[in-house]
């Protein structure tokens, strides 16, 4: 079997992570994160997206990716985020992955310090011990990718989610991804224009597998976004909100492009009605 982009991103998250456990032990994170939730309890993204008239934004810090190399330089995350709560952005993703998208737990650290608003930590969730160091860092939310997980895995990092006070964004690429990711009891559920095996990317194929979320659950429409007109793609599809990076971080008023991509209206009621 031929090794994916997703299995390489893998490996060298698994790499990392062996590092820093060694220096902070599981036992460690464990009471880390115990620590923070007593301190700052996580807050709840869904609070914030239901009942919406305009389309929800997940505002994405990200210095670099995979398919397009160095994005933006990024000297002081802390700053962005100030500019992302600014324009109302419904919650910030911080990217960690370190090798392919030169994020850090750093970053997450300097973030959660300059914003209130529902942090999520973005990186590859493959071990729970991830999910303990997103608490302890401050994440509200994490990322579980159904691509990089067994159905077992994905229900016990789910489970650890909620018992942490914590949601996680269960992302999926095509109609089965969904349907497992819908088999779960996560309530936020991401389709992923880009598919993380070979990094090609179809905004129509991600938009026409969205109005087969259920209303209970809050459907997020993940990468493609370059403009509003991709916003309203999206919105039309009965998308509760966006996640998107790359047309932030590149354009020189991030507030302002914000601003214009979460004035698009929701168009939510018919896949809620059903």
């Amino acid at each position: 079997m031929s090794t994916t982009v997703l299995d390489s991103i893998i490996d060298g998250v698994r790499a990392d992570l062996d590092t820093r456990r060694a220096a902070t032990p599981l036992a460690r994170i464990r009471d880390l994160a115990a620590e923070t939730t007593a301190q700052r309890p996580a807050a709840d993204v869904c609070a914030r997206l239901d009942g919406r008239d305009t389309v929800g934004l997940i505002a994405e810090i990200k210095r670099s990716s995979p398919s397009k190399g160095a994005l933006a330089d990024i000297p002081e995350p802390a700053d962005l985020a100030r500019s992302y709560e600014a324009a109302g952005a419904t919650a910030i993703s911080v990217l960690t992955e370190q090798r392919r998208f030169g994020g850090s737990l750093h970053d997450l650290d300097r973030v959660r310090t300059a914003v209130d608003i529902p942090l999520l930590r973005k990186d590859f969730t493959v071990e729970e011990y991830q999910i303990y160091e997103a608490r302890a860092h401050g994440a509200d939310i994490v990322l579980l990718i159904v691509a990089a997980l067994t159905d077992a895995q994905l229900a016990e990092h789910l489970q650890l989610t909620h018992e942490l006070g914590m949601r996680a964004l269960v992302e999926a690429h095509s109609a089965d991804e969904l349907e497992r990711a819908l088999a779960t009891d996560a309530r936020l559920i991401g389709v992923n224009a880009r598919n993380l095996k070979t990094l090609d990317l179809d905004l129509d194929g991600a938009a026409a597998l969205l109005p087969t979320i259920p209303g209970d659950r809050f459907a997020i429409g993940e990468s493609a976004v370059l403009k509003k007109a991709h916003v309203e793609t999206y919105a039309r599809h009965g998308a509760d909100a966006v996640l998107v990076g790359e047309a932030l971080v590149t354009d020189g008023d991030p507030e302002a492009t914000a601003r214009d991509f979460l004035s698009v209206p929701a168009q939510t009621d018919e896949r809620r009605n059903r």
